[in-house]
């Protein structure tokens, strides 16, 4: 169904399709439009579910950060078999983000560009989102961003200001310190801040404290965060964001600003999760995130020492489908 239904998706604005998508998600999430949703897609209840963090997960397949930033469908796209759902990146207060056009289709690649810039509503109305119910066995995680006009040296301030909103709400949060969109944000996983930083949120830790990590690290650079992660008492890892060193790409967007994220960093964010893995001994939980474009990709990046994987430019190019794929494919 979903073949016939993409090619009159694609014809519309990026941004404008994924606003549709998640507008009609929404409704997924009313009990009588999902229970016929779940229906359709017939998805498996045989999925082995995952413990991780002190927490049950109820199957390995988790629906990446940046898909439903401001928790508007979360309910919906549980409904389509997802064990976990993480919601944002979410910012302090609200922010709109980079000038649109801002996403950006490379379709003969099977990836995507962005440069959102944190869009976000804030964290008063995402709170408001999450309030009441919640499906059966669902984890939900919380990405936390910056506001852009935070200094780099007050980033700490925004993050612990996040965990402490959403400590009652979330299972488990996450830094996001690898947005390409964010000037300087980088900078946090690699810099003269990165201690401080690190400090300060594991002694303010209210839920298991992920961070999440840039492809574009180099070998040294990752080694050393990974090292400070595990030395600092960060329950995990969620590998990788986009990217924004580009490989040989076909379609005639390849040249726009962003970060990269679909089947080009299949191989790179693959390889990222089996040199965490290596690094640590298997000690740091790792999130496999990145070029997961079938139940193939999402069984080698466990096999490569993922606990849990995750997708996001897959769903859009593969459609909801591909959930059911994947656990089936990985179900004990």
């Amino acid at each position: 169904m979903y073949a016939r239904v993409r090619p009159l998706l694609f014809r519309l604005d990026p941004e404008f399709a994924h606003t549709c998508t998640l507008r009609l998600l929404q409704l997924a999430g009313l009990p009588t439009f999902g229970f016929i949703l779940k229906k359709l897609l017939s998805v498996s209840e045989a999925a082995s579910p995952v413990e991780l963090f002190g927490l049950r997960f109820p199957n390995c397949l988790g629906l990446a950060a940046g898909y439903d930033k401001d928790g508007l469908a979360w309910r919906g796209l549980a409904r389509l078999g997802f064990g976990h759902i993480e919601i944002g990146s979410v910012t302090p207060k609200p922010q709109p983000g980079n000038p649109k056009p801002r996403l950006f289709r490379l379709a003969e690649d099977q990836a995507l560009v962005n440069r959102m810039g944190f869009p976000s509503r804030g964290a008063e109305f995402v709170l408001k989102r999450l309030s009441g119910f919640r499906p059966d066995r669902l984890i939900v995680g919380i990405n936390l961003g910056i506001n852009s006009s935070t200094p780099l040296d007050k980033a700490a301030e925004d993050y612990l200001l996040l965990m402490d909103n959403f400590k009652l709400v979330s299972d488990y949060v996450v830094i996001n310190l690898s947005s390409p969109n964010t000037p300087g944000l980088r900078t946090l996983q690699t810099g003269r801040h990165t201690d401080d930083l690190l400090g300060a949120l594991t002694g303010r830790k209210m839920r298991p404290l992920l961070v999440k990590l840039s492809p574009d690290l180099s070998e040294i650079e990752l080694e050393t965060i990974v090292d400070k992660l595990f030395r600092y008492g960060i329950d995990g890892v969620i590998a990788t964001n986009t990217s924004t060193s580009l490989p040989e790409l076909q379609s005639p967007l390849r040249d726009e600003i962003g970060g990269l994220s679909g089947a080009p960093l299949t191989a790179r964010s693959r390889n990222f999760v089996s040199r965490i893995y290596s690094i640590t001994g298997g000690r740091l939980p790792i999130i496999a995130v990145g070029g997961i474009m079938s139940a193939d990709d999402a069984k080698a990046s466990l096999d490569a020492g993922a606990s849990l994987v995750q997708i996001f430019t897959g769903l859009i190019y593969k459609g909801p489908g591909m959930v059911r794929e994947i656990l089936r494919a990985t179900a004990g």
